[in-house]
């Protein structure tokens, strides 16, 4: 295979790759630092070899040997988001197909972007510290040296010395723990990963938590405040896990454990192998919000186990991701849910590429990254328009029977490697080789290469969405006289999802009248229901219609959770309106020294607010 540069690495996987890490951790709370020693075995991929470099940020690098020698070694200048190439010049020169184990002791920094210390007042138990991490995309480095990049894959083996009183977790399979013969109040737990893995997938939490089994291979985390209750939310993970094997084929991970973690997290899910990360704010108490589970089971085969080759080719991880997990809502709902689920995330796809401009090369399928930090150009972009090309694909090749044959060869050609577009697409005309000549009437360069919305627009079963359109249209119509014609009843047999929907259709328009919201509120009481993805939208229509009584809400749900998801859009809406505006800074100002590093960055640049979290 060609080897590709990623602009986002100083790591030159050409010349050489990483197979193994072996990690050591001291978890320090007293100074929110990991106290580190990692040994990497490397693979030479060329002759006379003798200068490796990794990539690092904010680390604090003490020695370094190689096969047991002492070498030199020099971090570079720092870069604003990729920090400083760490170069090792080996005490000797080495052959292609040499390997060598490079030692590295070294400590984290207080600000590391892939931690987040949680004090006890910030988790649910109040007693105990908590600590997180997030490597996608390009955080590990802060975490450990490293070749930070997904075309490089590696297994690991790890032991982390934490209080007693607490348990630690990895994206790994838990290995045994064993009191630490340094420090009596301190335990040592092992992890080990077989599976090859790109490094943004390692992953470490460690708090006061327990666990609850939910089925033979799944257990649920978290801190016991939240334990049953996720054990009820999740209950249908192995259904699902069961379901994507029919569909992908065997799970080759092992233990799928989920960990619920923090409201701060940032994200809905993490796919972290082994142990999936997910916010609190999907326990709805109804498990209407367990489609999420369904993305990072996905993961397990798209991202995991063929990745992306780098941040540039992201859909692939993404928009595989979510054809899969509907599939998956396919098999245990049916075929409308599917295509009512594709409508709505063609919606995000329009708003996100609105936020952007149509004309922002980061709404490109395939985005350069040359000079962008990927956190910048995270957005439903890679999801949704990744998901709208196969889904057209689907609909060119003979239907979704035919076409997932196909994701299931993709998956079975490139399981433990990185892909980039090219490959997947060389694939695509092998596979399809008697159908070609249709292959070669799709406008690759508008779906690949061309900002904005896709080249086609699909056409989806609307028959789920057929009653939440036409209620939508009913309050954007209404005059003030009609408000008395709307009752509880208009949305008495509505799913939740036709609620998201419902109100999801209201936010695309112009803002509602103020006495539009309120009869809204009279007659469907959302103020009180606890599912996050309606309430996040509900708060917002509120905001857009200047009614101030929900703009202590909305901001309070904006910082109670840090799913970006959730508290960007809300942050931006109370901003927006300029009487609100002054709230919504002062609010941010007061909360982002909890919030996870990313949120707060991201959030500041949304408010045009200066913030440094020393990242």
């Amino acid at each position: 295979m060609v080897p590709v540069a990623d602009p986002c690495s100083f790591a030159s996987f050409s010349k050489c790759l990483t197979k193994h890490l072996n990690l050591t951790y001291q978890v320090d709370f007293d100074n929110h630092v990991l106290k580190g020693k990692v040994a990497l075995t490397v693979e030479v991929l060329e002759d006379k070899f003798s200068v490796l470099t990794l990539d690092t940020k904010d680390l604090k690098i003490l020695k370094v040997s190689a096969n047991g020698q002492t070498a030199k070694f020099a971090l570079g200048a720092k870069h604003s988001y990729k920090g400083s190439p760490l170069e090792i010049t080996l005490p000797l020169e080495l052959s292609r197909g040499q390997h060598v184990i490079v030692e590295i002791e070294y400590e984290t920094s207080p600000r590391a972007s892939a931690l987040q210390w949680l004090s006890p007042a910030q988790t649910a138990g109040k007693k105990q510290p908590y600590l997180f991490s997030q490597c996608q995309a390009t955080h590990c480095r802060t975490l450990v040296p490293c070749q930070d990049t997904p075309s490089v894959k590696h297994t690991y083996y790890a032991q982390v010395s934490v209080p007693k009183e607490l348990v630690a977790l990895m994206s790994a399979v838990q290995d045994g723990q064993e009191p630490d013969p340094n420090d009596t109040s301190r335990v040592i737990y092992r992890f080990r990963q077989p599976v090859p893995m790109p490094s943004y997938l390692i992953a470490l939490v460690v708090g006061a938590l327990e666990s609850r089994v939910i089925g033979p291979r799944s257990k649920v985390w978290s801190e016991k405040e939240y334990v049953d209750k996720a054990a009820f939310e999740f209950s249908e993970t192995e259904m699902m896990l069961k379901t994507a094997e029919s569909l992908a084929g065997p799970y080759v991970w092992g233990q799928y454990d989920l960990l619920i973690l923090p409201p701060s997290f940032p994200y809905g899910g993490m796919e972290n192998p082994c142990l999936t990360f997910v916010t609190p704010t999907l326990l709805a108490g109804d498990r209407s919000l367990s489609n999420v589970i369904a993305h990072e089971i996905s993961h397990s085969w798209t991202g995991n186990l063929v990745t992306n080759k780098t941040w540039e080719h992201f859909w692939l991880n993404e928009g595989h991701t979510v054809y899969l997990e509907r599939m998956i809502g396919r098999a245990l709902e049916s075929e409308q849910f599917r295509q009512f689920k594709a409508m709505g995330g063609w919606k995000e796809l329009h708003e996100s590429i609105e936020r952007f401009g149509a004309n922002n090369v980061l709404t490109n399928l395939v985005p350069s990254l040359q000079d962008v930090n990927p956190d910048d150009s995270f957005s439903s972009v890679p999801y949704e328009k990744g998901f709208a090309l196969l889904y057209y694909l689907e609909e060119l090749m003979g239907g979704p029977e035919v076409f997932m044959g196909f994701v299931k060869s993709y998956i079975q050609l490139f399981a433990y490697s990185s892909v980039t577009t090219q490959e997947w697409k060389d694939h695509l005309f092998t596979y399809f080789k008697d159908k070609v000549d249709l292959l070669n009437k799709v406008d690759w360069n508008a779906w690949m290469h061309t900002p904005g919305m896709p080249p086609v627009k699909p056409e989806y079963d609307t028959t789920l969405a057929d009653a939440c359109i036409a209620l939508a249209q009913r309050w954007l119509k209404a005059k003030d006289a009609d408000l008395v014609g709307f009752s509880e009843a208009d949305i008495k047999q509505f799913s939740s999802h036709q609620l998201i929907e419902f109100l999801a259709l209201l936010l695309v328009e112009d803002p509602l009248p103020l006495s539009h919201v309120k009869r809204m509120q009279e007659v469907h009481h959302f103020n009180s229901i606890a599912n996050s993805e309606i309430r996040c939208r509900w708060l917002r229509l509120c905001v857009r219609a200047q009614w101030e009584e929900a703009v202590p809400l909305a901001l309070k749900m904006a910082v109670d959770q840090g799913r970006m998801k959730f508290t960007r859009p809300l942050f931006r809406d109370v901003y927006n309106v300029a009487k609100f505006r002054d709230a919504s800074v002062k609010a941010f100002k007061e909360h982002s020294a909890t919030m996870h590093p990313v949120t707060a960055t991201m959030v500041a640049k949304d408010l045009n607010v200066e913030h440094s979290t020393g990242l």
